[in-house]
C-alpha cells in the first residue's frame, strides 16, 4: 500500500492549481471574490459595495438579516435597504458574510454523512469563535471587532475547502480515516493558501496560522491574540479539546480560558444572530 500522504497527492496537486490559476476557482467562491475585488479598490464607496452585493441576492438577504439582528440593531428599527444595512454592519462584516456563505455552499447536502458531520461541527465552531472574537475585541477596545469576527469565521476555512475538493474523490467517500488524515495534515496549509488567494490582510492570515499556538499573554492586543483566546473559549473544556497536551500547557490554557469566561455570556446573543443570519445559506 502506498504511503498515506502519497494518496493525497493528486488531490493536493489539483488544489494547488486552484490557487495558481491553472484551474478554475470554485464557483461557490465567485461572489466572495467579487466582494473582495470591490473592497480592494482604493476609494471604495458605499454605493459601489451596495451595487456589488445587490448582484448576489443571497449575500444581500443575509446582510439585511444581520443588520436587523439585535446585535447590530438594538433599537429594533427595521432596516429595509441594502445601503443602510451595509452602513449598519460595516464593510468588514460584508466581507465576512460573503465568505461565510461561500463556506456553507462548499459543503453541499449531497455529501456523504461523514463529510456533513465534520462540516456542520466545524461551521458551528467557526461561528462561535467569530462571535467570541468580535465580543472580546469590542470589550477590550484595541482591535476592530468586525475584523476579529472575520478572523474567527475563516480560521478553519482549510477544512471546508478540503471537504469540498475531497468530495470529488471516491477514495475519501470510502475511507473516513483517509479523510481525517487529510484534514489533520493539510487543513492549516490549505487554509493559509486560500486566504492568500482571497487577498485577506496579512495580519488575519498570520493570526489564522498561529491561533492554536500557546501564548498566555496578559492583555490581548492583536488579531492573533484575540483569535487565540476566542478559539480557546469556544472549546468546552481544554482537557477534552486537547487531550494530548502536556499537563503544564493544559493548565496554562485552562487559566487563559478562565480569565475571559464572562465574555461567553456576552457573545451568546451575537452567536445566535450570526447563526440566524447565515441560516439556509
Amino acid at each position: 500500500m502506498p504511503d498515506i500522504d502519497c494518496r493525497h497527492q493528486n488531490l493536493l496537486d489539483r488544489i494547488a492549481g486552484d490557487f495558481t490559476g491553472q484551474a478554475n476557482f470554485p464557483t461557490c467562491l465567485d461572489a466572495a471574490v467579487t466582494v473582495r475585488n470591490t473592497l480592494q479598490q482604493e476609494q471604495v464607496t458605499l454605493e459601489m459595495l451596495s451595487n456589488t452585493v445587490a448582484s448576489s441576492p443571497l449575500i444581500a438577504a443575509r446582510i439585511l438579516r444581520l443588520a436587523n439582528a439585535s446585535t447590530y440593531n438594538p433599537a429594533g428599527k427595521p432596516i429595509t435597504d441594502l445601503g443602510s444595512a451595509i452602513s449598519r454592519i460595516g464593510f468588514e462584516a460584508v466581507r465576512s458574510i460573503s465568505l461565510a456563505i461561500a463556506i456553507a455552499q462548499m459543503n453541499a447536502p449531497q455529501q456523504p454523512p461523514h463529510f456533513s458531520i465534520i462540516a456542520a461541527s466545524t461551521l458551528e465552531h467557526s461561528l462561535q469563535v467569530a462571535a467570541i472574537a468580535r465580543t472580546l475585541a469590542r470589550t477590550l477596545g484595541r482591535i476592530n471587532p468586525d475584523e476579529a469576527m472575520l478572523a474567527g469565521l475563516v480560521h478553519d476555512i482549510g477544512i471546508f475547502y478540503l471537504l469540498y475538493r475531497a468530495a470529488e474523490d471516491d477514495s475519501y467517500h470510502q475511507d473516513p480515516a483517509l479523510l481525517d488524515d487529510l484534514l489533520t495534515r493539510h487543513h492549516e496549509t490549505i487554509g493559509e493558501q486560500l486566504l492568500q488567494a482571497l487577498a485577506l490582510p496579512g495580519r488575519i492570515i498570520s493570526a489564522v496560522r498561529e491561533h492554536e499556538h500557546l501564548q498566555h499573554i496578559e492583555a490581548p492586543s492583536s488579531i492573533r491574540d484575540i483569535l487565540y483566546f476566542a478559539n480557546l473559549l469556544a472549546d468546552p473544556v481544554v482537557s477534552e479539546a486537547a487531550p494530548d497536551l502536556p499537563p503544564a500547557e493544559r493548565e496554562l490554557r485552562q487559566l487563559d480560558r478562565e480569565r475571559y469566561q464572562a465574555i461567553l455570556n456576552d457573545a451568546e446573543e451575537h452567536f445566535s444572530d450570526l447563526r440566524t443570519a447565515l441560516a439556509a445559506a
